[in-house]
């Protein structure tokens, strides 16, 4: 996934992607315990999935505390 896909995203399709992919990486993690994981690389792609997922979800959280705080202090 890549930054602009998750840029589009809502945060309701942001949590369901976030949960998804840690979904996915337990699975990773276990088929490679387990020997049966043909491309290791594909666990460090899913982390930074969830990197990215995560710094967009922290940067919206930010976004609305500066709206909410400019709207105080205009409203002062």
């Amino acid at each position: 996934m890549k930054n602009t896909d998750v840029v589009k995203l809502s945060d309701e399709k942001l949590a369901d992607a976030l949960a998804n992919s840690r979904a996915e990486l337990f699975n990773l993690r276990f088929r490679l315990a387990t020997g049966q994981l043909d491309d290791p690389s594909k666990i460090g792609a899913v982390k930074k999935d969830i990197a990215r997922i995560q710094t967009e979800t922290r940067a919206r959280e930010l976004a609305a505390v500066r709206e909410a705080e400019a709207a105080a202090a205009v409203g002062k």
